[in-house]
């Protein structure tokens, strides 16, 4: 027993020495909060283990997966301005068309095309301006709006009424990035960031007079290149109302393969240096091929469906408060801030951006920033007064109360909950404005619009078609909005159920 107690009192005696002489001679006070336990419990990973803060091997793969996916994530909700142009080229390439041939839907647009949020009043001309070969001229006709946008949406110029043309028509010059060659006079010059640029101009029909509109678009409008203005090729136009093909980008895995591509054809300098930062972390790198192994394309293909799924929850369902139009009422402004570059004193509002164009597209400051009398303005909403989402399979009615302040005139338009254009339905225009010569006022000057499968009866003129099994949402557009839409002293009401 002696021996046995004499040998713990020397092991016990030992340790205490070895403990002693590895006592660092020169010790710092380390606070506790700079330290990382042996064990770290979390929610979204579990438990995370160390050795003297050196990360087990378990963990090592944790975080990895985490950060991983959550830069994909980022990555899809900072990349929908890309892809949205993207996708929009794309089409009309798909429908036939090269650069700066021009997209024209002369009977205006419906179902039939995928696009973003369109509307079947004013008629929409579109071309895909490529500049990677030097600078294009574009001869804009008088009397319409339109603008021109890069590769990553952001604006460029506008064309027309609130262009330096102001409405008059003119000679645009587009110059390409990093372009060092000698520049005429006699244009309104602008120098996009990248290479490929989406224009758009708009035409109000006179009197409904479609075919008017479209021949004065095709009298005036001109896309070629600067070298060839002493010998211009032959403007070519496609009439692409009817036609079938989409401009939607993807909300799978094949988003970041879109994404990829513009960053491939687009100059290295283009983008935000953390943007650009960010899909180099995924893999997605300018002069590098694109191919994630088996473990980061299980990865973004789940980033894919979460950024899908917060990019919904921010345009159906968004839970900020400096969003919606008005108190008490479930309408939302796209333009949230009132910034075309969704800034805010120094901020870049990312959801403000993410909620925009995952719903709509096209940058201008006339849209986000409309005065009284000009532009327009636009609020949004896919529920009803009870915050339940409009359903195809339901009845409601809505109150514009009158006068509305619209100078030129007002719309409503049904959009598909999936893809996000024109909802598919036995009704060509998706919609009803004020220009109808079938909507009839109440006898207070106020409307009442419905909106469901069926038109109640004798509201024929009132009423727009939704599905029954399928979800919409709604935009409501004024034109040319007046002083009542700016002091708030208007406001429309909610979509009311009829049970």
């Amino acid at each position: 027993m002696k021996k046995i107690i004499t040998g713990v009192l020397t092991a016990v005696l030992i340790t205490a020495v070895m403990a002693t002489a590895q006592e660092p001679k020169y010790k710092a006070k380390v606070p506790g909060f700079v330290l990382t336990p042996d064990k770290v419990k979390t929610e979204a990973l579990g438990s995370l283990e160390f050795f003297d803060g050196m990360p087990s091997e378990e963990t090592v793969s944790k975080v990895y997966d985490f950060v991983d996916l959550s830069r994909g994530v980022e990555a899809f909700i900072c990349g929908i301005p890309a892809t949205s142009v993207y996708a929009m080229l794309r089409g009309f390439e798909e429908a036939g068309m090269k650069p700066l041939e021009i997209s024209i839907f002369e009977q205006l647009m419906d179902a039939r095309t995928i696009f973003m949020t369109p509307n079947s009043t004013t008629m929409y001309v579109q071309s895909h301006v490529d500049l990677s070969d030097g600078p294009i001229v574009a001869e804009i006709p008088p009397g319409v709006l339109g603008f021109l946008d890069d590769a990553y949406q952001r604006y460029v110029v506008d064309f027309g009424f609130v262009g330096p043309d102001q409405g008059k028509g003119g000679k645009y010059l587009l110059v390409p990035p990093g372009y060092n060659g000698e520049l005429p006079d006699g244009y309104f010059t602008v120098k996009p960031r990248t290479y490929h640029n989406w224009f758009l101009l708009r035409a109000i029909p006179k009197g409904g007079d479609l075919k008017a509109a479209a021949d004065g678009i095709k009298a005036g409008t001109r896309l070629y290149p600067l070298s060839k203005s002493k010998n211009q090729p032959k403007q070519v136009f496609h009439n692409h109302s009817g036609k079938q093909f989409n401009a939607a980008h993807a909300n799978n895995y094949e988003f970041f393969e879109e994404l990829n591509a513009v960053i491939q054809r687009e100059p290295a300098n283009a983008f935000n240096s953390e943007l650009v930062g960010i899909l180099a972390a995924i893999g997605i790198k300018k002069g590098r091929p694109f191919e994630p192994d088996a473990r980061m394309k299980r990865i973004l293909t789940e980033a894919a469906a979460i950024g899908n799924a917060y990019a919904r929850a921010l345009s159906f369902s968004p839970r900020k408060e400096t969003v919606y139009a008005f108190p008490a009422r479930k309408w939302t402004l796209p333009f949230g801030g009132g910034s075309y570059e969704f800034m805010d004193n120094g901020e870049l509002v990312l959801d403000d951006r993410a909620y925009f164009h995952y719903i709509a597209a096209g940058v201008t400051p006339a849209m986000a920033k409309s005065s009284v009398g000009k532009g327009s303005a636009y609020i949004h909403t896919a529920k009803d007064m009870d915050g339940n989402y409009l359903n195809g399979g339901k009845t409601y009615m809505i109150n514009v109360p009158g006068p509305v302040p619209a100078k030129d005139f007002w719309s409503f338009m049904v959009y598909s909950g999936q893809h996000r254009s024109m909802l598919e339905t036995n009704q060509k225009t998706a919609g009803v404005d004020s220009l109808s010569k079938d909507l009839k006022a109440n006898t207070d000057g106020s409307y009442t619009v419905w909106f469901g499968p069926e038109a109640p009866k004798g509201k024929e003129g009132n009423w727009v078609q939704t599905m029954p099994g399928k979800s919409f949402h709604v935009l409501f557009r004024l034109y040319g909005p007046l002083k009542p839409w700016f002091d708030k002293s208007w406001k429309i009401g909610d979509f009311e159920l009829v049970k």
